[in-house]
């Protein structure tokens, strides 16, 4: 698809979203974070009520779709709960495939880009830039952890003096072994091995929740142990939690409103555990 056309079709669908909230009587703030030749990338950004004292937490969403497809749709109902509950949260658009004819590397330059513009104007939206959680499902939960993780693949257009790394992860059944044995392989290929986040679990990784089925065909529960493992013996706090005979996917809101229930309390809770939430009645 042409590129320009491309822009054309974001901006017009941000418009319509502005729209829609306008007419019932939300306020939602769309910005650009970035800027990639002709095209715009945007991101969605919603504050509390005035009630919450600012600055406030900030919880950043990658949506999946095998850095192929998807829209900033996938997490809205979970950006909802959290922005009532008080903390700020971020629907970001990002490169992909098919809409762009981008790899996998530059849907990563993008998420990194976003924390980074959200932690630079951290002060002027009323963000705290040392509470911000990054959280995606699948691909989105690879780009999230990517962004704690993964040295390389930064835009270079960006402020590398400004960290892209978020202080907590909530992943979704994230994509996070690329290699051989992994997803993605036959697109990322032998730069896995800086791509994988898996394969580069370091010391001072942030706290990190895991929501994951147990009949996942993309992402084996031996895989997230080991991951859950690995974190742990270098002294990073992360938790696995699974469901039983859940597929992928199985925590998004149209494909089952009690397990989007069920992983969006465990989240929840997960966020409460930091000292970021208050606590539910």
């Amino acid at each position: 698809m042409n590129k320009s056309y491309s822009s054309i079709i974001r901006f017009g669908g941000l418009l319509i979203f502005i729209l829609f909230f306008y007419l019932k009587g939300f306020s939602q703030s769309q910005m650009i974070y970035k800027t990639v030749g002709k095209d715009s990338l945007f991101l969605e950004l919603n504050l509390p009520d005035e009630q919450f004292k600012r600055p406030v937490p900030l919880l950043v969403f990658y949506f999946g779709g095998g850095w192929n497809t998807g829209t900033i749709e996938q997490f809205r109902p979970y950006a909802e709960h959290f922005t009532k509950r008080g903390l700020a949260t971020a629907l970001v658009d990002y490169r992909v495939y098919k809409r762009d004819g981008t790899t996998p590397f530059a849907s990563l330059r993008d998420a990194k880009s976003a924390i980074r513009f959200l932690r630079k104007n951290a002060d002027s939206l009323g963000i705290d830039a040392n509470k911000i959680i990054a959280s995606g499902g699948s691909a989105g939960g690879h780009l999230a952890s990517a962004t704690a993780l993964i040295e390389g693949f930064n835009e270079f257009t960006d402020d590398l003096d400004i960290s892209c790394k978020p202080n907590a992860l909530v992943l979704f059944n994230p994509v996070f072994d690329n290699g051989p044995a992994g997803y993605g392989y036959d697109r990322i290929k032998e730069q896995y091995h800086q791509f994988s986040p898996l394969h580069n679990i370091k010391k001072g990784a942030p706290p990190t929740i895991i929501l994951l089925g147990t009949k996942d065909h993309l992402v084996p529960v031996e895989t997230a142990r080991y991951f859950t493992m690995q974190m742990e013996r270098l002294g990073s706090r992360c938790e696995l939690h699974l469901y039983d005979g859940q597929k992928h996917g199985f925590f998004n809101y149209n494909r089952s409103l009690e397990y989007y229930q069920k992983t969006l309390e465990q989240a929840d809770l997960f966020i409460q555990s930091l000292g970021w939430l208050e606590k539910q009645g």
